[in-house]
């Protein structure tokens, strides 16, 4: 059998969709596996040991006519199940281009009437969560039968050689596309100045994070401070975050990279909430958001380019809650994952 999964969005969403790898693996081992993904996030399946193909869809240069080249070739290659995760007209159109018999994906995707199996995609509540792993791996129930199983990266032998250190360390993400999902660099250099002087503080980021890791490592007094950023590939940085003392991120794809490979991780929400289902989920994980009750929090699903209100108070997060000794780990709610132990 041939399954074909899409996910076409940035870093984080790509991460999650490999809960539904393990979950197509582990409930259907003869499957050959294949996945649809934006250029430059192919370098999270560098040998992974349950993908077979990966398809790049090239958005920056002729995005559509690729979109078009790629699902032709799709067409070619005669699937029998396409999953589509995301709900975007040309996610939807390639999944139709392949003229697969069995067609998944959600409702509230545009072109969802040609879909053979599509199904909802509910946005939780505070009382009734529902992680984005957990609607990803409804889809494939028809296929697979229930479960939800954890997402995980499989870094090579050589990354995590590249990745160990001879002293402790600690690992510190301090950016986001969004504005206003990055707690402000004057408070990450309050945290990095109260970290145990014996233990390593490493920046990581993209390329494009140097600059702002340059500016924190300067302005910190801690006496070992690397700039990281832009130097390890995403498995890299999974490997280096897997022998963390601690993972310090926003809510954005290194928090998902933490998951992925169950390292320790601290996630710091400013104007977003963890219940609309991108939470961390390694088994040691932890939780901090402002105390103070805002009646504009959150102001969205996603990020914003400023704060909406311009004060930015659900950033207003104490330097003592981040320290290591004070850290409340609170490891996910296992009962939504049935199979998570898979």
């Amino acid at each position: 059998m041939k399954i074909l999964v899409i996910q076409t969005a940035f870093i984080g969403d790509v991460i999650l969709a490999t809960a539904l790898l393990e979950k197509l693996h582990h409930r259907l081992p003869q499957a050959r596996i294949d996945v649809v993904v934006r250029k430059e996030n192919e370098a999270l399946f560098v040998g992974h040991p349950y993908v077979q193909k990966v398809h790049v869809w090239d958005k920056k240069e002729q995005k559509t006519l690729n979109l078009l080249r790629l699902g032709l070739r799709l067409r070619q290659e005669r699937y029998e199940w396409v999953i589509n995760l995301q709900r975007f007209f040309s996610t939807g159109l390639l999944t139709l281009m392949s003229l697969a018999p069995n067609r998944a994906g959600f409702y509230k995707n545009p072109l969802s009437g040609w879909f053979t199996h599509p199904a909802p995609h509910r946005i939780g509540t505070p009382d009734e969560p529902v992680h984005e792993v957990e609607r990803n791996c409804r889809l494939a129930d028809p296929l697979a039968g229930p479960g939800v199983f954890r997402p995980r990266l499989y870094p090579t032998e050589a990354h995590f050689a590249q990745a160990k250190r001879k002293k402790p360390y600690v690992c510190i993400a301090p950016t986001s596309v969004w504005y206003t999902k990055q707690w402000p660099a004057p408070n990450w250099v309050r945290l990095i100045n109260r970290l145990p002087l014996d233990w390593q503080v490493i920046l990581l980021g993209g390329p494009s994070d140097l600059n702002a890791c340059e500016q924190i490592r300067k302005a910190s007094t801690h006496p070992d401070v690397e700039n990281a950023a832009g130097k390890y590939d995403l498995l890299g940085s999974a490997a280096l975050m897997k022998g963390a003392e601690v993972n310090y991120v926003n809510d954005s794809a290194p928090m998902h990279l933490a998951s992925a490979v169950n390292a320790p991780v601290v996630a710091i929400y400013c104007s977003t909430v963890p219940w609309f289902g991108f939470g961390p989920l390694s088994e040691k994980s932890a939780i901090v958001e402002t105390r103070t009750h805002l009646a504009c929090r959150p102001c969205g699903l996603h990020g914003r380019r400023h704060c909406p209100e311009g004060h930015f108070r659900c950033a207003d997060i104490e330097i003592e809650r981040l320290l290591p000794e004070n850290i409340e780990w609170a490891p996910p709610d296992w009962k939504w994952f049935p199979d998570f132990s898979a």
